[in-house]
């Protein structure tokens, strides 16, 4: 969960982590899961799996509606790319679509710490597709899993059941997480340094849930980079040796993380509960789960 995507050849995150190329496809592919029941789009570097509940004529156009919205999200990206691959800072750049606004509205209340829009793309792009989904549908649940990063729609009466991940190269279920409608939880993202991208921290998973999927998406970048400590058996490298077309320059991303003394756990730990408690309090995000070589953190409910 929680892993970025690159618009271009190849792009960072804007927070700390640095993607790998990924393949690009000529065009959106749209296609039904053989399950009949889930919707899977994919353009490129973006993926995302739709399931929606509700009757059969509804879900049927609403998975139509998600597919329209869907065809031109990679390229009304990309028209806007320099900007949003450029460090928040004031006064408040503008953008133009709709989803690079919902990038600017994730990120700005963090504009303090390095971050760029980029930060929250997936977790945006899952947010508008998911209105495009249900706009105008009669659909009781639905959720968008955008490659990690989670839209969630749900009506009056309705729940959704999430399972929790410590270790991203380790698939298992850790946890459970019940999201219901009466809660102010719209959104999941997931980050760490494991995965397909960097991040300046040690944590083996950051899950954080917020009002939206584009609020989680970044909140769970920061938090992961600020679940970090010292340590011998850290390994880190200048993004810019890992990757020459890197735009982080010489800041150093974790490559690996060994045998680390609890200590060492403890005060990674620590940091990541700070950062997650005055994003908390602040009112951004709902709760957090932090995990590191088998500990875990849990800020709000």
């Amino acid at each position: 969960m929680g892993r970025k995507q690159s618009l271009a050849a190849d792009r960072t995150d804007g927070a700390g982590r640095h993607l790998r190329r990924p393949t690009v496809m000529d065009g959106p592919q749209i296609k039904l899961l053989p399950d009949g029941r889930r919707l899977h789009l994919q353009h490129g570097p973006i993926d995302l799996v739709i399931e929606a509940f509700g009757g059969r004529e509804e879900v049927g156009a609403a998975y139509g509606q998600a597919a329209d919205r869907f065809g031109s999200v990679l390229e009304e990206l990309a028209g806007e790319l320099g900007n949003l691959r450029s460090p928040v800072t004031e006064p408040r750049w503008q953008p133009d679509g709709p989803i690079a606004c919902k990038m600017m509205e994730a990120v700005w209340p963090h504009r303090k710490a390095f971050v760029t829009p980029m930060a929250a793309v997936a977790g945006a792009v899952a947010d508008e597709t998911m209105s495009a989904l249900t706009d105008g549908r009669e659909i009781a649940k639905a959720y968008i899993n955008n490659s990690g990063d989670i839209a969630i729609h749900l009506t009056e009466g309705e729940s959704l059941s999430l399972g929790i991940v410590n270790e991203l190269d380790r698939p298992a279920i850790d946890g459970t997480a019940e999201f219901k409608f009466d809660q102010p939880v719209r959104g999941v993202a997931t980050s760490g340094w494991r995965g397909r991208s960097w991040s300046f921290g040690i944590a083996d998973a950051v899950t954080v849930l917020a009002p939206t999927a584009a609020a989680a998406d970044v909140a769970a970048t920061l938090i992961a980079n600020s679940v970090n400590a010292e340590h011998p058996a850290v390994d880190r490298a200048p993004a810019s040796e890992v990757d020459d077309n890197t735009d982080l320059g010489d800041r150093l991303v974790t490559v690996g993380v060994g045998d680390i003394d609890p200590a060492t756990i403890e005060e990674a730990l620590d940091n990541g509960q700070v950062a997650a408690g005055e994003m908390r309090a602040s009112g951004l995000i709902h709760s957090a789960f932090m995990a590191l070589k088998g500990d875990v953190r849990v800020v709000g409910p």
